[in-house]
């Protein structure tokens, strides 16, 4: 495995693959979560790319941009296990050099939920992931269903940029309890852990009214968030049921295929959930189907 810094190094390395490239974009401190991505990504193309930057763009002021996990050592091997062949490890300078002043910016999509409540975070994300797909030229690249914003996000920038990749979505991986594996449940302590459960135990009160018939998009919403609510640990920030391909609000009975979204501070951190409704979507072809884009 192939661990390169520099802009030209990346390019020289990417020049020399041929077939099919998948891409995982990181911030590090990976888990499982990144490891189903990376082998993924590795059963699928000729050669993986992975990146870890922890982009500074898409944190606000008063959130863990300086704290956040960082352990470059552990994610390396875990990388080198799953059969990465190529690692790019920029420093922000590289990424950011000086006099850079180009963004790029979604809008509708990013107005709601994530982006309302973190101005700018989405601009930073879709402004870097350009960058890297830029950068790297991959056929595919590969993110988790737990950001469903993030790549209702990207999915639209594909579109609107004539990217010629293939969007791959993963499900999420999550513990033995249901709680979507993420960096930061380090932050969580055992009591805040134990109340963690709660955001899926709101998704899956949901799809049991789904699956029982109910299509009133407010009853499912009402019924997700007095599950977590329940909860007196959990400061809700959202809970929303959206149309999963568009991701926009939907009222009334909607027959469409839904999204229930929902975050909730507990304690330190921001936890952030979504399950497909019905139920069984949550699975890589319902993803594909539902979430996935192709080559506009």
């Amino acid at each position: 495995m192939e661990v390169v810094e520099s802009i030209s190094a990346l390019r020289a390395a990417r020049k020399g693959m041929t077939g099919n490239v998948g891409l995982v974009p990181t911030m590090g401190a990976l888990h499982a979560g990144h490891q189903a991505l990376v082998e993924a990504a590795r059963a699928e193309n000729d050669h993986v790319i992975a990146t870890i930057f922890v982009n500074p763009t898409q944190f606000g002021p008063d959130e863990d941009l300086e704290t956040y996990p960082r352990n470059l050592s552990a994610d390396l091997d875990m990388l080198r296990e799953g059969g990465v062949d190529l690692v790019f490890v920029p420093s922000v300078a590289v990424i950011y050099p000086a006099g850079f002043q180009t963004a790029v910016i979604v809008d509708q999509v990013t107005r709601r939920l994530e982006g309302e409540l973190r101005p700018g975070h989405f601009r930073g994300v879709t402004t870097v992931v350009a960058k890297l797909f830029n950068l790297t030229q991959p056929t595919c690249a590969y993110f988790g269903q737990k950001d469903a914003q993030q790549v209702a996000v990207l999915r639209q920038m594909v579109r609107d940029l004539n990217f010629p990749l293939q969007m791959v979505v993963v499900p999420t991986v999550r513990e033995t309890d249901g709680l979507a594996l993420s960096s930061r449940n380090v932050y969580l302590k055992p009591d805040e852990r134990e109340a963690a459960r709660a955001l899926y135990r709101a998704l899956q009160a949901a799809a049991s009214l789904y699956d029982a018939g109910e299509r009133d998009t407010e009853t499912l919403r009402l019924e997700a968030m007095d599950m977590l609510n329940a909860q007196e640990l959990a400061a809700v920030d959202y809970v929303s049921v959206l149309d999963a391909r568009t991701f926009q609000p939907v009222e009334g009975d909607v027959d469409a295929l839904l999204i229930v979204v929902l975050a909730a501070k507990i304690g330190r951190p921001r936890l952030l959930d979504n399950a497909l409704l019905p139920w069984s979507l949550n699975s890589r072809d319902g993803l594909t189907a539902t979430l996935g884009a192709g080559v506009p």
